[in-house]
């Protein structure tokens, strides 16, 4: 079995990982960002003791195997059946309620589990050990007649159940008659009897996200693909600030043993860019106007000092790095980091970032508030920096910690930025502003073609100046800034297959770094990579190496951040946004159309 065949359940609030044999074994409470009650998937086996283990959240059935775990369909409910060796059968659904009730949306950080006997006498256990602190402690606990409260430091969780308290407390083993059911959120008393509240908020939630789905603008193929991304991509957005995670985990090392162990529990601008501009293309526009107002908060409270790169997911500008010295790390592959440095790095993407989620808003009139003349001067601001920026040394994409250089597809971001408030200021019949910004674009765009063209190579390269080659380089198609005819182009795609090419996948560039060589494919460079053989209109090959990609996600159809160069096994944080929003756009530009279907 993959250490990474977890299947992820959440409501945009707060989200849990749960593995094949229904064990809990990630849970950041109350929020994405919170200290995780449930932490064994990053502990080793070792680590992790025998009856003293803690940190997850899981039953005892002796002698089960999993006979099937799949989400309901086009839904984030998920089901796990088990089975003994004696023919008892079990099913566990686990869920986070998101529905609206009294005209808003209802969704705390809550997670329900229901267990229902499907066949024959089972007899179970529930044994729910919370921890504390970044797993340096167990949480303690506070029995009522029908809850238990775990606690310990800021943290308090309540369950609420109607299985039996001492049961529960001493992991005693009983006969499962027909159901039991645990509500497992705030410390506050639950409004009404758990079988009937796990009914109820079990119907609202499968009848919100079957109705959301019907919603999506989905292509003609691969539909499950698209349906299954859109739906972890919206559990990836906080509700609360319209804030958009990386991923739901922290320091899941990119390759083994590799130290590049980082946090992504926070809103990078550049990854909320391609979500946003995923879910758009499925007539998402909630998400991206949600989204809107986090980025014009952090606008209004930079005042005119520069973007940062990422953000908490409550506008947070400093997310110190620290050692987690209670978990020895995901199979023992430490160490486990909370918090991100990369918040203090330069990166002059993010200008880019910022203005290009916010594009769409004054184009399309669906919106609530379509965007206006307020708007367009923010992100003018943002114009501003990037003009004066782009062509200064940063970290560039791939966070490099050690050295700065002129990085390519910075200022290919700030170009787009430029470009981009060109086209808004003509929506806005603003003929100067337009042609104001257009002349900063075509300054930017030769700046690039003359600093970032290699002859040697016939490649655009990653720096300027330089002679390597990274796989944001493949961007320049889908940015539009060059037309896929452009023998610039193809050349780049030429060269970015010579040199970053691993079999069905791409590494991210070919050069050390902080860490030495890259040992692990990035999975969304290979997603880059199939996106610009379909532009140049090598389709078949990139319906080849679509589906090679489909086959290695996890069961569930979920994906890493990275894949071993083999392909066997995926590594990184989990699951990973940039490699979802890839799937949908990939699936969306190589799928027939609808009307050559039939």
């Amino acid at each position: 079995m993959s250490h990474l065949d977890l299947g992820l359940v959440g409501n945009s609030r707060t989200s849990a990982l749960i593995d094949k044999e229904a064990r809990i074994v990630w849970w950041c409470y109350p929020h994405f960002d919170s200290n995780p009650l449930c932490c064994s998937l990053l502990r080793s086996e070792e680590s992790k003791g025998a009856d003293g283990a803690f940190g997850f959240i899981d039953l005892l059935f002796d002698g089960s195997r999993t006979v099937r775990q799949a989400y309901q369909r086009n839904s984030a409910i998920l089901l796990t059946r088990l089975q003994d060796a004696a023919g008892n059968v079990i099913e566990v659904t686990d869920f986070s309620p998101r529905f609206y009730l009294h005209g808003r949306m209802f969704a705390p950080a809550m997670l329900v589990r229901v267990i229902r006997r499907l066949a024959g006498r089972p007899r179970i256990g529930l044994r729910v050990r919370p921890a504390i602190n970044y797993g340096q402690a167990r949480a303690a606990t506070r029995c009522g007649a029908h809850h238990v409260t775990y606690y310990g430091g800021a943290q308090s969780m309540r369950l609420t159940t109607d299985a039996s308290i001492t049961a529960l407390t001493e992991e005693r083993l009983f006969f499962l008659h027909d159901s039991v059911t645990l509500l497992m959120g705030p410390d506050e008393t639950v409004d009404g009897a758990p079988r009937e509240l796990g009914r109820s908020f079990y119907e609202a939630t499968a009848a919100y996200w079957h109705r959301w789905v019907r919603n999506l603008a989905i292509p003609f193929e691969w539909q499950d693909v698209v349906i299954r991304s859109a739906i972890t991509l919206k559990l990836n957005a906080f509700d609360d600030t319209g804030a958009i995670v990386a991923a739901v985990t922290t320091s899941i090392p990119e390759s083994p043993d590799s130290g590049r162990n980082w946090d992504y529990r926070y809103c990078w601008l550049r990854d909320a860019y391609f979500v946003v501009n995923a879910l758009n293309s499925l007539g998402v526009t909630a998400t991206m106007q949600h989204y809107l107002e986090y980025i014009l908060n952090i606008i209004a409270d930079s005042r005119d000092m520069p973007l940062q790169p990422v953000y908490g997911i409550r506008r947070e500008t400093t997310l110190d790095e620290w050692i987690a010295p209670g978990l020895d790390g995901y199979r023992g592959m430490g160490p486990v980091r909370v918090g991100n440095l990369a918040y203090s790095q330069v990166q002059n993407d993010v200008f880019g970032a910022a203005i290009l989620a916010s594009t769409h808003a004054f184009f399309d009139t669906r919106l609530e508030r379509p965007a206006g003349r307020q708007m367009f001067a923010d992100l003018e601001r943002l114009g501003e920096q990037a003009i004066r920026c782009a062509l200064q040394p940063d970290a560039g994409i791939w966070e490099l910690r050690g050295a700065r250089r002129v990085h390519t597809f910075s200022v290919l971001m700030c170009w787009a930025a430029c470009d981009r408030l060109a086209a808004i200021a003509r929506r806005l019949k603003l003929p100067h502003r337009a042609r104001r910004w257009s002349d900063e674009a075509a300054h930017l765009h030769a700046a690039i073609i003359d600093g970032a063209w290699n002859p040697a190579l016939g490649s655009l390269v990653s720096t300027f100046g330089g002679d390597r080659l990274d796989a944001s380089l493949l961007l320049i198609g889908e940015f539009q800034f060059l037309p896929a005819d452009d023998p610039r182009f193809i050349g780049t795609l030429r060269a970015v297959e010579r040199f970053l090419q691993r079999g069905d996948f791409l590494i991210r560039y070919n050069e050390a770094d902080d860490f030495g060589q890259p040992d692990a494919a990035f999975t969304v460079c290979t997603l880059w990579w199939i996106l610009a053989l379909a532009r140049t209109g090598e389709r078949e090959r990139a319906r080849e190496l679509f589906e090679r990609v489909l086959s290695r996600r996890n069961h569930l159809g979920l994906l890493s951040e990275d894949v071993s160069l083999d392909g066997r096994e995926m590594w990184g944080n989990f699951p990973q946004t940039y490699s979802m929003v890839g799937l949908i756009q990939c699936a969306s530009r190589l799928s027939i159309p609808w009307d050559e279907a039939y």
